[in-house]
């Protein structure tokens, strides 16, 4: 089991966010890489609902701020849906991950995986939903 840090980045590959997964598979695919990124993001902000939720994928309601989503009225947030829409729209190109230097371009690319990985998640335009 691997514990990773996933890094969020801006098109000139700055830094801008990160999130700790821990006990990942050594290998796994992309796409569950990605909604076990969504699930831990909504997990952590469901146990504590506030006025700002830092994930990925922007929830109804929610409008852009500086480090995330300020949220009309703190709820819980359902990650399923956050995770659908995020594997909908690396379909569409709205964001693209690299892997150790290489941009992955199949969501059931299987990926191995390390403490060491670099793993950058580049989004291209707001990712809105659930």
């Amino acid at each position: 089991m691997a514990s990773i840090v996933v890094q969020d980045r801006t098109a000139s590959g700055k830094t801008v966010g990160s999130i700790e997964l821990v006990d990942l598979p050594d290998r796994c695919t992309l796409r569950d890489l990605i909604r076990t990124r969504v699930r831990e993001e909504v997990a952590r902000y469901n146990l504590r609902p506030t006025g700002i939720f830092a994930g990925f994928v922007q929830p109804d309601g929610g409008s852009p701020t500086v480090g995330g989503y300020t949220m009309a009225k703190p709820r819980r947030i359902d990650w399923e849906r956050q995770a659908d829409i995020a594997i909908k729209a690396f379909g569409r190109n709205g964001f693209f991950v690299i892997v150790d230097g290489k941009q992955l371009t199949e969501l059931d690319e299987e990926l191995p995986l390390t403490a060491t990985s670099d793993i950058g998640f580049i989004k291209l335009t707001p990712l809105v939903g659930g």
